[in-house]
């Protein structure tokens, strides 16, 4: 049996550890395998620390980042590949979701993650959902056969924004993260551009643990993260 595959799509280089780090941690450490891309490197609007070197470049920075979403990636088991496609805006042509259909075809995964399709506050991640949505679709055709190569529909959750209650996003699934929270603990402390987040994100997984405790009674869960299903799961009895 081959391994079941994963692919995380974040806007930015650093989307992916903060949100679904966990996931990505416990599915490896499964036999599953991962592969993480970064639609951006997140160099103008995520990158401050970094640009307090007066000395900086953008280069520099997309160098850095690129370097540390490798880290991370590397804690979780993960693969990384970045398109570089620029941020704030970031502005995805006909060509990207192309690209983007291609990888999906060639790496075929069985379940996909990405932003949900709302974010009042960053204007990047509702356009990579729109962007991973449409690529989504071209690659699995009409649903009946096609003239190009396709790949089997995957399964298509969002992972949990910042401010879940003004993205629309409703939890639907809970991971249990609890085995592998020091492998997301070391993507996290990869990320020194955004470090101020680790304490926010680590105390989240502990308010979805106390969640996912509540709705498995599973008393033993610590640490979770939290998704939204967007596509029904088919399963042969309840």
């Amino acid at each position: 049996m081959s391994k079941r595959r994963m692919l995380v799509v974040g806007a930015h280089s650093a989307d992916f550890v903060w949100r679904a780090a966990g996931t990505v941690a416990a599915h490896t450490a499964t036999g599953g395998e991962a592969l993480v891309l970064a639609l951006s490197y997140g160099e103008r609007g995520e990158s401050g620390e970094l640009w307090k070197d007066p000395n900086q470049t953008i280069e520099g920075v997309k160098r850095i980042r690129h370097a540390e979403a490798e880290r991370a990636a590397g804690a979780v088991g993960a693969t990384l590949e970045a398109f570089d496609l620029g941020d704030y805006p970031l502005r995805i042509k006909d060509e990207g979701i192309d690209r983007l259909a291609e990888l999906m075809r060639d790496y075929a995964p069985h379940v996909v993650l990405t932003h949900p399709d709302r974010d009042p506050f960053n204007p990047d991640h509702p356009a990579a959902h729109a962007a991973v949505a449409t690529a989504r679709q071209l690659t699995a055709g009409a649903g009946v056969a096609s003239g190009f190569k396709t790949a089997p529909p995957s399964e298509f959750l969002v992972f949990e924004p910042h401010q879940p209650e003004l993205c629309g996003f409703t939890p639907t699934v809970f991971v249990d993260i609890t085995e592998v929270m020091p492998a997301k603990q070391e993507a996290m402390a990869a990320m020194g551009a955004q470090g101020y987040l680790r304490e926010y994100y680590t105390q989240r997984a502990d308010q979805r643990g106390n969640h996912a405790r509540r709705v498995s009674g599973n008393s033993a869960i610590r640490q979770a993260e939290a998704f939204q299903r967007l596509i029904p799961n088919v399963v042969g009895t309840l």
